[in-house]
């Protein structure tokens, strides 16, 4: 198991998964603050790749906590949620919030993160 992710394949769709994350991440109290459609912003410049997005998302009252204990918590926010496709299968990735209080040792962060964590793994889960 990676420190920095947690990746896991699931055999639903792209846009399958891509639309569970949507739906269901106001459910585990987080919004979709953006989403970055990566194979469209690099067609525009006349590069192909396989579907890729990078969902940002966000917990206001996490957000607010990590920022009163380290403001330099904010370099790692929002949380990020890659969905792509690959052959017949689409992963899901998201970047461990515990690397922030690997980041920034001190900081008081570990609980938050390992909360956060926990929270986004169950998320993912849930969309596979």
């Amino acid at each position: 198991m990676s420190e920095l992710d947690y990746t896991i394949e699931s055999s639903k769709t792209f846009e399958e998964v891509s639309k569970r994350l949507e739906a269901k991440t106001p459910e585990h109290k987080f919004r979709v603050l953006a989403v970055h459609d990566v194979k469209e912003t690099l067609a525009e410049k006349g590069f192909e790749i396989k579907p890729l997005r990078i969902y940002e998302v966000c917990n206001a009252g996490f957000a607010f906590k990590a920022l009163s204990k380290d403001k330099r918590a904010a370099m790692f926010m929002p949380c990020k949620i890659v969905v792509r496709q690959e052959e017949n299968k689409t992963v899901i990735t998201l970047v461990r919030p515990s690397m922030i209080s690997k980041m920034l040792p001190g900081s008081g962060l570990e609980e938050l993160a390992g909360s956060v964590e926990t929270q986004l793994i169950k998320l993912v889960d849930e969309i596979k």
